[in-house]
């Protein structure tokens, strides 16, 4: 069994990297919105089906009917150092600054907690290297003020929710789960009544679970992610 004390030591982790398109000397744009959720489609478009949407296709997800649209919205992206664009082809589009191998992942990373069954869309998806989020089901979450601030996690910082079942969870264990139609992080201890839950809020209560099959575990925390620089302004290649 792992003493508390070892286990609230999450580990940081280096998987989540800012990535830029080359710039020849000048300063990458920022996306607008649908900038960026037209790549973050072609990103995972191409990972379900190892080709690159049509410009149909493309305008059929965000429900734009002009063709002409939305290769405009191409077109600002390749301006912006994001994609290539041979005009010859239908599909003739080559995504520029992303890891696309297959030691990668696109995980969905959420702006808050989202509760199981939800139809929330994640805010963006993030690369990371599959030993780091690999698993069906891991999300990435935004930390609010508070939510792991006994861990030493700040408000903003990428928190890493990996799955996980009741059995695996030993004393000492930081996993979000829901109490109630409420979703959160808690310190799991067992002893033989239960399995005890104290909220890692501020002021937050400890709940006793005394039927295992009644806990509803969203995952384990595994790690988390800090900018150190520019923690102002975090930008990151969303995909």
């Amino acid at each position: 069994m792992c003493p508390p004390s070892r286990c609230c030591l999450l580990p940081r982790f280096d998987a989540i990297v800012q990535r830029v398109a080359p710039t020849t000397g000048r300063q990458v744009e920022p996306l607008i919105e649908i900038e960026q959720k037209i790549l973050d489609f072609m990103v995972q478009y191409l990972r379900a089906n190892t080709y690159q949407p049509s410009i149909r296709e493309i305008g059929e997800r965000f429900g734009i009917k002009s063709t002409k649209t939305v290769s405009e919205h191409l077109q600002a992206l390749a301006n912006k150092g994001r994609l290539e664009r041979d005009p010859s082809r239908s599909r003739g589009v080559k995504i520029l600054g992303m890891d696309l191998s297959a030691d990668t992942v696109s995980v969905p990373c959420f702006s808050e907690m989202p509760s199981e069954g939800s139809d929330r869309e994640a805010a963006m998806h993030v690369s990371m290297d599959r030993q780091f989020g690999g698993e069906d089901g891991a999300f990435i979450v935004r930390a609010a003020p508070g939510d792991l601030a006994v861990l030493g996690v700040a408000e903003g910082d990428f928190v890493l929710v990996t799955p996980a079942t009741v059995s695996e969870l030993e004393t000492g264990a930081v996993i979000v789960a829901e109490i109630g139609d409420e979703a959160g992080f808690h310190r799991v201890t067992r002893n033989g009544k239960g399995i005890y839950l104290e909220a890692l809020q501020p002021g937050g209560t400890t709940t006793l679970v005394e039927d295992a099959g009644d806990l509803r575990v969203r995952g384990r925390v595994t790690g988390f992610y800090r900018r150190m620089d520019e923690a102002g302004a975090i930008s990151l290649t969303q995909h």
